[in-house]
């Protein structure tokens, strides 16, 4: 019943598309059409994603743009070429279930991955003994035992493949990692993180499966946020944005920003111990980054 469960709801669950404050305005989406110039339509899309919790960029530093959809990129969300749209933390279009796997319907996905292995696992125990008596001319000659041993095998193969792919999306929860971001680490004005969104074991476990343990295994919807905006181990988040995102702790918004953007596991000892050295690094970058060109200038359109 889980099983069955679990599959419709990976399947039937729709996949959840950024809010209406990630679309452009029809002003902005005409000055981007009318304007050739890269700089021009980048101030454009800075002005449109100020407000906006938005923190990773393309490789060239640009704001994350979607051409197709005409909206600003959330993090973590990425334009799925089967479905034509916008997925939020978009993990990959599964062609088992039909359908893309990612915020709305990551836990179901990964509850259809432990029933069905659980299931395989059961099925190949209790054929074992009619399967060794197959090769041991212990069973009626019917064309009964042929069943038993297709079902042995298929039972068998099937837990193999998927005890592999179960333990690989386990990995990625542990990292807080979709597929994509394991292949392609996310990128923050600081620079490459492939831990970004890393907060830790146990809150990893809980942006997935939720802090109610009575739904831990039952496939209904219980993952923290809302798709867009996700918390990082950031010390500082990106200066040109105004909000914070959800599940950031008070400490990190009441921060000073006097030290650079890196993350907490390089930097959290410094931060306690010298504080005058972080200053003179941070005034060193920025005589560093006097004249020199602004890498964001050319958009980039990911899909």
């Amino acid at each position: 019943m889980l099983f069955v469960w679990s599959y419709w709801k990976t399947i039937f669950t729709l996949p959840m598309n950024p809010s209406k404050e990630f679309h452009l305005s029809y002003a902005d989406k005409e000055l981007l059409e009318r304007e050739p110039r890269g700089e021009v339509q980048q101030d454009v899309l800075r002005r449109a994603a100020k407000d906006l919790p938005i923190y990773t960029r393309t490789m060239s530093g640009a704001i994350r743009y979607c051409d197709r959809c005409q909206l600003v990129k959330p993090d973590r969300c990425h334009h799925c070429s089967v479905c034509d749209k916008c997925i939020l933390k978009m993990d990959h279009h599964c062609p088992w279930v039909n359908n893309c796997v990612g915020f709305s319907n990551y836990k179901f996905f990964l509850l259809f991955l432990a029933y069905s292995l659980l299931y395989c696992i059961f099925i190949a125990a209790t054929d074992l003994q009619y399967f060794i008596k197959f090769w041991t001319n212990g069973l009626p000659d019917t064309q009964a035992k042929f069943h038993i041993m297709f079902l042995f095998f298929a039972a068998t193969m099937f837990s193999v493949s998927l005890s592999s792919l179960f333990g690989y999306h386990c990995w990625l929860v542990s990292k807080n990692k979709s597929t994509l971001e394991a292949f392609r680490a996310p990128i923050f004005r600081h620079g490459t993180d492939k831990n970004g969104f890393s907060l830790g074991f146990s809150k990893n476990l809980k942006q997935v499966f939720g802090d109610e343990k009575k739904y831990l295994l039952l496939p209904v919807f219980t993952s923290l946020g809302d798709g867009c905006s996700f918390p990082t181990c950031l010390v500082n988040q990106d200066t040109e944005q105004a909000s914070t995102p959800a599940g950031l702790n008070s400490t990190a918004k009441n921060e000073s920003h006097l030290f650079p953007a890196k993350p907490l596991r390089d930097s959290q000892s410094h931060l306690l111990t010298d504080t005058q050295s972080w200053t003179e690094i941070s005034a060193n970058t920025e005589k560093g980054k006097v004249g020199m060109s602004n890498p964001a200038l050319a958009m980039e359109n990911e899909t």
